[in-house]
């Protein structure tokens, strides 16, 4: 697919005062591009300055996958140049989620299939999450030798506290089935056959609701969010542990693991 037809990366459908937002990679799994993510901030973006669109609904396209994760392989070319400045100027992967998180009404991500890395992440940041019961979730850089970004571990806290955070990155299991209800990472487990229409019966009824109230409520949790947010000092230690796992012989053999199919063997350094 090629990366200067934005529209077709990032579906948009309106439903009354309900957006539904496809990724649009079918062929890559639904993997985020940095042109997808700048596309999803701007789309949010533009919502935000009205309230016609009072609930925002995330899916891949397809059946088998919600997102892949991050296709740090697609180097977008022949972009607009708004594009192109925002990708200048932001991490996309950042500019996206704090986007999704910081919406100012609720957000459902729409889980058919799979989710992993920044596609979780992704799901992470939504307000309600919404599974068909063959879904399945993980966060694999600890297979990897990655140490993920603190901004999304945070993400991952407000979302499914301390605990659970732990376990879904130090153990970077793959969670499926009932299991995502029974770890609360997601909030309805659904047949698949019943999912997209359950969902927008879900939003529309959040829609329902008196616009000032959803959106007072929902700032109001991402202020106690905000306040979990690291100081500069530990921001720079944060930083240096993932620039580290960067430079890393394990991040190296963990590449070539994932590539050969086999199980790697890590030295710690």
């Amino acid at each position: 697919m090629s990366e200067e037809n934005t529209e077709k990366l990032l579906g948009v459908d309106i439903n009354g005062h309900v957006a539904t937002l496809t990724l649009n990679r079918p062929e890559k799994r639904n993997a985020l591009t940095p042109v997808m993510l700048v596309e999803i901030h701007r789309t949010l973006e533009k919502f935000g300055r009205n309230d016609d669109i009072r609930c925002i609904i995330f899916r891949g396209a397809g059946d088998a996958a919600f997102s892949s994760g991050y296709d740090i392989a697609a180097i977008p070319t022949k972009v607009s140049p708004e594009i192109q400045e925002t990708l200048n100027k932001h991490n996309p992967l950042d500019l996206a989620l704090n986007s999704v998180r910081n919406f100012q009404y609720p957000v459902i991500a729409m889980i058919n299939g799979y989710a992993f890395g920044a596609g979780f992440n992704l799901c992470a940041c939504c307000d309600v999450r919404i599974a068909g019961d063959n879904a399945r979730m993980g966060m694999p850089p600890a297979k990897l030798g990655v140490v993920y970004h603190p901004g999304g571990i945070l993400q991952f806290i407000e979302a499914f506290g301390i605990a659970r955070t732990r376990e879904i990155f130090l153990t970077a299991k793959t969670f499926s089935g009932k299991e995502l209800m029974d770890k609360g990472i997601v909030n309805y487990l659904v047949n698949p056959l019943e999912l997209a229409s359950f969902t927008m019966e879900y939003a529309e009824k959040i829609t329902e609701n008196a616009p000032l109230a959803l959106k007072g409520m929902k700032k109001i949790i991402s202020l106690f969010g905000d306040a979990m947010m690291l100081d500069e000092q530990r921001v720079k230690e944060a930083e240096t542990l993932v620039r580290n796992s960067f430079q890393s012989d394990d991040l190296r053999e963990g590449q070539m693991a994932f590539l050969e199919k086999r199980k790697p063997k890590f030295t710690g350094r």
